[in-house]
């Protein structure tokens, strides 16, 4: 899949299946972009501010964006 179009469907994807689950628990994701087929993101609200819970969080997101998206590798948290 094309760069561009692989972002677009990250974006959806993080839309519709992750931003969910993260606002009942008073947190936020936003896309920053993609380094090669790793997706970088910034965790924002409760999510962003919990050092401890900020790699599950992130092994979630993975996991379910690997249903979605199996070609992204990785997903990475950036300030």
């Amino acid at each position: 899949m094309e760069t561009d179009n692989l972002l677009e469907a990250c974006k959806k994807a993080i839309l519709e299946h992750v931003e969910p689950a993260l606002q009942m628990d008073g947190g936020r994701i936003e896309v920053a972009g993609l380094d090669g087929k790793i997706l970088q993101v910034r965790l924002l609200g409760t999510c962003g501010s919990c050092p401890s819970a900020v790699r599950a969080v992130l092994f979630g997101i993975e996991e379910e964006l690997r249903k979605h998206l199996p070609e992204i590798d990785f997903v990475e948290a950036i300030p």
